[in-house]
């Protein structure tokens, strides 16, 4: 059956806002704070928290928003695939940056390792990306990595939210980013690395 025109612009609207509500950037913001808290049941963790997810999700979203401005690529979703190492390169370098400067400030442990989880992530995803030549859903690992950080670092009841994460693939597929298979990845690639540096 099909959908009334109405209807899928309705859903394509819908996706639209929760897509960029739980954008990388948004998601890295209050799940690495929330992480750090969890790390350390203090405000200092959540400055931890808060320092790491500067590098690793407002730096490259700068990135992405003034190579925007100047053309490079239409918006911060990047759907042309060989468009997209550059990207990868900006927020290796830009969490490796932030990893080195939290070992010599002594920062807790669980959200050090979760950096490093973001950055074997992020060599998974550019791996993907050229040498698989496959666009691999870079929203659905961001969501799927913090929602296992919060989970084996916080508390179980995390798990709940992989619903979020099940939106973030609805979004992504509705909006045709992406294909279901390519945010299934990107989701088991978030878990993967978030639980091979957390457990």
């Amino acid at each position: 059956m099909s959908v009334p025109a109405a209807a899928t612009t309705g859903r394509q609207r819908w996706a639209h806002r929760i897509t960029d509500l739980l954008q990388p950037k948004n998601v890295l913001l209050a799940g690495l704070t929330a992480v750090g808290v969890a790390a350390t049941g203090s405000l200092a963790g959540a400055g931890w928290g808060l320092f790491a997810a500067v590098f690793a999700g407002v730096v490259p979203a700068a990135y992405i928003e003034r190579e925007r401005k100047r053309g490079t690529w239409g918006d911060r979703h990047v759907v042309d695939r060989a468009k997209r190492r550059p990207i990868f390169l900006v927020i290796l370098g830009s969490i490796a940056v932030a990893a080195a400067l939290m070992v010599l400030a002594g920062a807790p442990t669980d959200i050090l390792r979760s950096m490093i989880a973001l950055w074997a992530m992020t060599v998974g995803l550019l791996a993907v990306n050229d040498a698989g030549r496959w666009k691999i859903s870079v929203d659905a690992a961001v969501a799927s990595a913090v929602v296992t950080m919060l989970t084996v670092v916080g508390s179980p009841w995390w798990a709940a939210a992989y619903a979020a994460v099940a939106l973030v693939c609805w979004t992504r597929v509705v909006l045709a980013f992406h294909t279901t298979a390519q945010t299934l990845a990107g989701t088991a690639m978030g878990l993967a690395t978030a639980l091979l540096w957390l457990v």
